[in-house]
């Protein structure tokens, strides 16, 4: 009897190194960090994280956070394995400038791909208010501290000529934002982020709101200061009450990943995102701006090698060092 019971466990431990052996251990999980639950970050994350659960064989569970910085913060301390951040904001972390000066470099991530173009919006309830140097003496949001919003905002004032010490700073969230300009806390707010944004379509919605331009001899100081940003469009009618064209200013969502990740899961994402980006831009906006030569232009950080074997069976080599 005891010989049988011995065989019977030989045979089942015998059994699962074999299922193991086959593929048959769990998922590889992986958290993916956004940014606020009214902002472009999350919702397209959310939509990514589910075609690269249905189409990549990985459970990716989606947070939200306070943004590009604090995505690169823990994905370095191991709590996130992917996340979205502004291409300037990588930038930093990969160069230890910045945000990033105090603490130093960041160099666990690798980028897997650019998304979309994230629009520098300025925004607007008061009519004294037409250009980024009219915000001299108003109270306007600028972000968090240290944010990318806020080195956004720093960076567009200075090409205007304006300091932080110019304008009375606040440093709100895109909802705190908005609510304080529908309650008068506040006169303008920079807002970036995939337009059209949440946040600002709620409140163009109900309110007499507006995008001020960031053009002309501001813009083109800030691209010989920055070389990061470029120019950007936002079409008439992507808020309610815009009857033209607002040209300003952007930088780049860009998906990143734990340079820890293997290659085989890093592909096989990247390839979820790429072969359907047709689904994914008719369940968000921002999908129609997926493309190869997007996701792979522009970029200040390495790619992760199983990004880069996607992108090479594509015919585009990127560098992974």
């Amino acid at each position: 009897m005891k010989m049988r019971r011995m065989i019977s466990i030989v045979l089942v431990l015998a059994l699962a190194m074999t299922l193991a052996a086959c593929g048959g251990s769990a998922a590889t999980k992986m958290t993916m960090g956004t940014g606020g639950t009214s902002g472009t970050y999350y919702a397209f994350g959310g939509v990514l994280g589910q075609y690269i659960k249905n189409h990549a064989g990985i459970d990716v569970t989606v947070v939200s956070t306070d943004g590009s910085k604090a995505n690169i913060e823990s994905i370095a301390a191991g709590d996130y394995q992917l996340g979205t951040v502004q291409s300037d904001v990588m930038a930093y972390a990969w160069a230890g400038t910045r945000s990033f000066e105090a603490n130093g470099k960041i160099d666990s991530f690798r980028v897997v791909a650019g998304l979309y173009a994230e629009a520098v919006q300025l925004i607007t309830m008061d009519p004294e208010i037409q250009s980024v140097a009219d915000l001299a003496g108003k109270n306007v949001s600028i972000g968090a501290p240290n944010s990318g919003v806020y080195f956004n905002a720093i960076d567009i004032l200075a090409a205007a000529g304006l300091t932080e010490a110019d304008i009375n700073p606040q440093y709100m969230s895109f909802a705190d934002s908005t609510d304080g300009l529908k309650d008068g806390k506040i006169d303008a707010a920079f807002i970036v982020a995939g337009a059209p944004t949440a946040a600002i379509t709620e409140l163009c919605t109900t309110n007499d709101a507006f995008l001020v331009p960031i053009d002309g001899d501001v813009a083109e100081a800030l691209f010989a200061a920055s070389p990061f940003y470029t120019a950007y469009t936002i079409p008439a009618g992507t808020y309610a009450g815009q009857d033209a064209d607002v040209t300003t200013v952007t930088v780049k969502a860009t998906l990143i990943v734990s340079a820890d990740a293997s290659e085989d899961d890093v592909y096989n994402l990247t390839k979820a995102i790429f072969e359907n980006i047709d689904a994914i831009a008719a369940e968000n906006g921002k999908g129609a701006e997926l493309s190869v030569e997007n996701a792979t232009s522009g970029m200040t950080a390495p790619f992760h090698a199983g990004a880069a074997k996607y992108f090479a069976e594509k015919g585009v080599t990127v560098a992974t060092e």
